[in-house]
C-alpha cells in the first residue's frame, strides 16, 4: 500500500495543478480535506469539488475541465470503465469494476500503465483485502504521508473518515491498514484509542439519551424508551445531573462506567440477548485529543456524524472547512445542519414506522418517494433495519432523486459473513434497468429509472437468494 502511495505522490508532485474530486459522505469529505491539506503544504496548486456520485456524465465534465491530474477520493474504482485516456489517480476502497481487458494485464493496468491510460489507483482490493481495512480518507492519508512524513498529524482526520464509514463496526475496532494510520496518529499526539462503551454520543449526549438511541446493540426495554433509561440509571445509583446540567458519558468516573456496563450486560442477558449481542456494548473508541472536551469533534464517531450531516444537505464545503481546522463560522453552521439532520431522521423513521416494510422471499424494502431525502435514505434504512425490520434480512430503500430513483441497500453482518455481496448485486441488478450501482458488501447503492422499482426489488430478491444459496449470482 505504501509503495503504491509513493507512486501516486510522485505523480502529484510533478503536476502543475490537481483537480480533487470527492464523494459527499464523511469518508469522502475527510479524504478531500486530507488531500487538499497535503497538496497545500507541498505547494501544489489545486481545486476541490464535491460530487454526489461519479458517473459517465460527471467524468465527461471533468474531461472538459481538463485538470493536468484528476484525484478521485472515495470513488472512482467503480467507474474505471469510463476513464480511458484520463490522467488520474484514485484513492478508493470500493470494489473496482472489471474492465474489458485480460485478467493477467488488469492488475498492472489498473495500478499504473503509462502507455495505456494514465490511471493509477490505490485500493485495498488490489492487494487482496476488503473495503473495511482502510477508508477512502485513509488512502488519501497514505498519499499525504508519502508526500511528506510530517503529514502524520492528518491521521486524526483519516480515522474520523474510517469511523464515519463504520469500519470499526463489525469487529468493534479498526483493523488492517487502519491500525497503521491509528498508530501514526497516536505517535503524532493527535489520537488516543481505548476500550469503552461504544454507543454514540460519549462527548455530547446525556447518558440516558445515549442509551435511548442505542441501535447497535439494540437494548431491550431501553432502546427507544427515554423514561426507562432514566429509571435504569437511577437504579444503578448514577447521579444524572450536576446542578441543572445533564452529565455525559465522558464526565463519569471509571467506577460509574463499570457499574453501568455491568448492569447493562445483566439487563441484556436476562432479557434473552445472546453473548454476540451483549459483547457489542463495548469496543475500541477513538479520541481526537487536541479537540475540546465535550465537543463532537473530540470523539471520532460524533465527528464523523457531524461531517456526514453537512454532506447530506448540500453543505460538503462547510464540513470540509471544519476538517481543515475552521472552529468558528463553519463549525457553527455544521452544528445547525446536524440539528436539522437529526430532526429529518426522526421524522423519516416515524414515517417508515407508519407505512411499514414490504417483504419478498429474501429482502424487505420501503419506498420513501419524496418523504426522505435521497442523500439520507441509506442512513434511515440502516437504522430501520435495526429498529423495526427483520434483522436477518437485507433492507432495500427507494427515494426519488433528481436523476431517477436512489436505491440504498443494507445487510446484517451475519449475511455478509455468509457471502452476501450487495455491491455486486446492486451493480448487476441496476445494469438490467439501465442504471448504475456499487458500494460495499454490506452497504451499497444504485440509481435506476423511475417506474422500475418493483421489478428491481424482485431482481434483487432473486440475486440475494442465489448468492446465499451459493449460486452463480445471476438470479
Amino acid at each position: 500500500m505504501e509503495a503504491e502511495a509513493r507512486q501516486i505522490a510522485e505523480r502529484l508532485r510533478s503536476a502543475d495543478r490537481v483537480g480533487v474530486y470527492c464523494h459527499i459522505d464523511a469518508d469522502g469529505i475527510t479524504g478531500g480535506a486530507i488531500a487538499s491539506e497535503a497538496l497545500s503544504r507541498a505547494g501544489i496548486a489545486h481545486d476541490v469539488a464535491f460530487l454526489k456520485k461519479l458517473d459517465d456524465a460527471s467524468i465527461q465534465v471533468i474531461r472538459r475541465e481538463a485538470p493536468p491530474v484528476a484525484w478521485f477520493v472515495d470513488f472512482g474504482a467503480g467507474q474505471l470503465h469510463h476513464m480511458e485516456g484520463l490522467d488520474a489517480v484514485i484513492t478508493d476502497h470500493h470494489v473496482p469494476t472489471n474492465r474489458d481487458i485480460p485478467m493477467e494485464r488488469r492488475r498492472d493496468l489498473v495500478r499504473f500503465a503509462e502507455d495505456e491510460d494514465r490511471v493509477l489507483m490505490l485500493n485495498p482490493h488490489m492487494e487482496g483485502e476488503g473495503s473495511d481495512v482502510v477508508s477512502g480518507a485513509g488512502l488519501a492519508y497514505a498519499v499525504a504521508k508519502a508526500l511528506d512524513a510530517g503529514n502524520r498529524d492528518l491521521a486524526a482526520v483519516a480515522i474520523v473518515g474510517a469511523v464515519g464509514d463504520v469500519q470499526d463496526q463489525e469487529f468493534r475496532r479498526l483493523r488492517g491498514f487502519n491500525r497503521t494510520i491509528l498508530q501514526d496518529g497516536i505517535e503524532a499526539g493527535v489520537l488516543q484509542a481505548h476500550t469503552d462503551l461504544r454507543l454514540f454520543g460519549r462527548e455530547t449526549r446525556p447518558i440516558h439519551k445515549m442509551l435511548e438511541y442505542s441501535n447497535d446493540p439494540w437494548i431491550p426495554k431501553l432502546s427507544g424508551n427515554g423514561e426507562a433509561c432514566i429509571a435504569f440509571l437511577l437504579e444503578v445509583g448514577i447521579d444524572l445531573k450536576v446542578e441543572e446540567t445533564w452529565r455525559t458519558w465522558s464526565e463519569l468516573d471509571p467506577g460509574e462506567k463499570r457499574r453501568i456496563v455491568s448492569e447493562l450486560v445483566t439487563h441484556m442477558l436476562s432479557r434473552g440477548c445472546g453473548w454476540r449481542e451483549v459483547v457489542r456494548l463495548v469496543g475500541e473508541v477513538y479520541t481526537l485529543v487536541k479537540e475540546p472536551v465535550g465537543s463532537p469533534t473530540r470523539d471520532a464517531k460524533e465527528f464523523g456524524t457531524l461531517i456526514n450531516a453537512c454532506g447530506r444537505y448540500e453543505a460538503a464545503e462547510v464540513a470540509y472547512r471544519v476538517c481543515r481546522g475552521d472552529r468558528g463560522e463553519a463549525l457553527e453552521e455544521a452544528f445547525r445542519l446536524l440539528a436539522g439532520h437529526r430532526e429529518h431522521l426522526v421524522s423519516s423513521l416515524d414515517w417508515i414506522e407508519q407505512v411499514g416494510l414490504s417483504r419478498l422471499d429474501a429482502i424487505q424494502y420501503f419506498h420513501a418517494e419524496d418523504k426522505i431525502r435521497d442523500t439520507v435514505v441509506g442512513i434511515a434504512a440502516g437504522i430501520a433495519l435495526q429498529a423495526s425490520g427483520n434483522r436477518r434480512m437485507p433492507i432495500l430503500a427507494f427515494a426519488f432523486a433528481p436523476d431517477g430513483v436512489k436505491v440504498s441497500a443494507r445487510a446484517p453482518r451475519e449475511l455478509v459473513a455468509r457471502g452476501l455481496d450487495l455491491a455486486a448485486i446492486m451493480r448487476e441488478a441496476s445494469k438490467r434497468f439501465g442504471g448504475e450501482g456499487g458500494g460495499h458488501h454490506g452497504a451499497a447503492g444504485a440509481t435506476i429509472p423511475r417506474g422500475t422499482e418493483q421489478e428491481f426489488a424482485k431482481a434483487v430478491d432473486r440475486l440475494v437468494k442465489s448468492q446465499l444459496a451459493g449460486g452463480p449470482g445471476s438470479g
